[in-house]
């Protein structure tokens, strides 16, 4: 799905973006998980397994929607399939996305989150088409199996009326709905947490849980640069280059090690496992959920320092959508006091102490910032927090009607090669301006192509000057030599 077009909808999405770049933050205490990890995929655009839904709203406001499965290609290798749980946010083809926890998305406060798992589960692709054809007693398409199940989603993650056009789609989703139950959270294909750690030389630092949709087989591997004489080892002391969900892993640095700093690098081939959500780690794009997956590469990420005397500071942070910002957790695990400044705040960390704070971003707000300490630690954390839905947008004037086709019109975007060559997709759009994309084809929504792309470009530059090229997903950088 991409958008919908209605008179004044990507204007007052303009709107909402300018004044959460301009909400300020504040300090309070918070709690939550810190790990790093997962799959990253770029958006190929939707394929040619889709279908005409309508969409009828709390007011009775009605449109009709393309909706079906989205192609995405991993990182490393692999292709994903997913559906829209965003009905009203732009898709934007070719931009990064970042596997997340439930608690990062949309779905953090959604009481149907685990319904619409077992829609994915008991729905197309995830059952064959035979299968589903014989439990309705229907003749389903492929098109019509993903119109059906994208209909059932949408009911539960944008609070609307889905119904499919086809009849027998719309035989899907009813069915669909009701047979719905609950289901469990699915786990990370790949994380690390915590994704940050310190000590003193002579130490083992740790640990670092390992959680994966494996057993075993997960490579670990310092990455290069480390400091002779550090390893990767387990709890026993023993190196480690394999591991598994549940393992515990330390970095082992000598006694005498200069003061410094490592990384190490776990990978694995596996299918991302069904329900994970998917957010835009290079602008706002909505949200995605895993409904297929091949064997895919995902990687996940750890650090450690450590120094002899002073302050050995550590820090991490996470999206905490159920409290609208970022909690951050800043330990020193040195025997001297560390001082940081935070947002105009200072804060200092005892030694062996771990302090929390919450930082409270709007909706769709850019965050920057660095966090510093001794031996040139240095932390910088970027990103835009994405943890609701689009609103829906007011009832347009007049009657509601089929979207037209989102062709281009004349030196407006061009038209760019498909995403995917193995499976047919709407053609893609670039905008000359701004460089973002969207997706047109003969019965597709509006994808930025309208008269509003002018306002569009205008909000997107505004984006890459106040929030430094920000993404959705958070992203930590290290500071030149660490």
């Amino acid at each position: 799905m991409f958008s919908v077009r209605r008179p004044g909808v990507a204007r007052r999405a303009a709107a909402t973006l300018v004044a959460g770049l301009v909400a300020s933050a504040s300090i309070a205490t918070a709690g939550t998980a810190y790990a790093d990890g997962g799959a990253t995929a770029k958006l190929g655009g939707l394929t040619d397994e889709v279908g005409k839904i309508k969409i009828t709203e709390k007011d009775g406001d009605e449109f009709t929607e393309t909706g079906g499965l989205f192609t995405m290609q991993v990182e490393g290798g692999g292709n994903l399939f997913t559906y829209c749980i965003d009905l009203y946010t732009l898709a934007k083809t070719e931009y990064d996305y970042k596997e997340v926890g439930w608690d990062e998305s949309s779905l953090h406060n959604n009481p149907d989150a685990g319904k619409i798992l077992w829609i994915l589960t008991n729905g197309y692709p995830e059952q064959k088409l035979e299968d589903l054809n014989a439990k309705i007693g229907a003749t389903l398409t492929k098109g019509d199996a993903a119109a059906g199940t994208q209909a059932a989603i949408w009911t539960l993650s944008d609070g609307v009326k889905a119904t499919p056009l086809d009849e027998d789609a719309k035989k899907l989703t009813e069915y669909l709905l009701e047979k719905a139950v609950q289901l469990d959270e699915p786990t990370a294909s790949l994380s690390l947490s915590p994704a940050s750690v310190a000590g003193k030389p002579g130490e083992k630092l740790g640990p670092i849980t390992v959680t994966s949709s494996k057993k075993e087989g997960t490579a670990v591997a310092l990455t290069p640069g480390a400091p002779e004489g550090v390893k990767v080892v387990d709890e026993a002391g023993n190196p480690v280059t394999t591991a598994g969900d549940g393992s515990k892993l330390f970095f082992d640095v000598p006694a005498g090690t200069a003061d410094g700093a490592a990384e190490l690098t776990a990978s694995l081939t596996t299918e991302v496992p069904l329900g994970r959500a998917f957010v835009s780690i290079d602008g706002p794009s909505q949200t995605l959920i895993l409904a297929g997956s091949s064997a895919s590469t995902v990687t996940a990420k750890a650090g450690a320092t450590w120094a002899k005397t002073g302050a050995v500071p550590a820090v991490t942070v996470a999206k905490d959508c159920a409290k609208g910002g970022l909690e951050i957790v800043a330990s020193n695990s040195g025997d001297e006091p560390w001082t940081f400044d935070l947002k105009g705040t200072s804060y200092t960390v005892g030694a062996g102490e771990t302090k929390t704070i919450a930082l409270p971003v709007g909706e769709d707000e850019a965050y920057n910032f660095t966090i510093t300490g001794p031996n040139g630690f240095s932390e910088t954390f970027e990103g835009v927090l994405d943890c609701k839905t689009a609103p829906s947008p007011e009832p347009s004037t007049g009657t509601p009607s089929e979207t037209p086709s989102g062709t281009p019109s004349a030196g407006t975007p061009s038209e760019t090669p498909s995403a995917s060559p193995s499976t047919p997709a709407p053609s893609t759009t670039t905008d000359a301006s701004t460089g973002t994309t969207g997706t047109t084809g003969g019965d597709l929504a509006e994808t930025g192509s309208s008269n509003a792309t002018p306002m569009i470009a205008g909000i997107a530059v505004a984006l890459v000057l106040v929030g430094g090229g920000a993404v959705f997903f958070l992203r930590k950088k290290k500071a030149a030599g660490q």
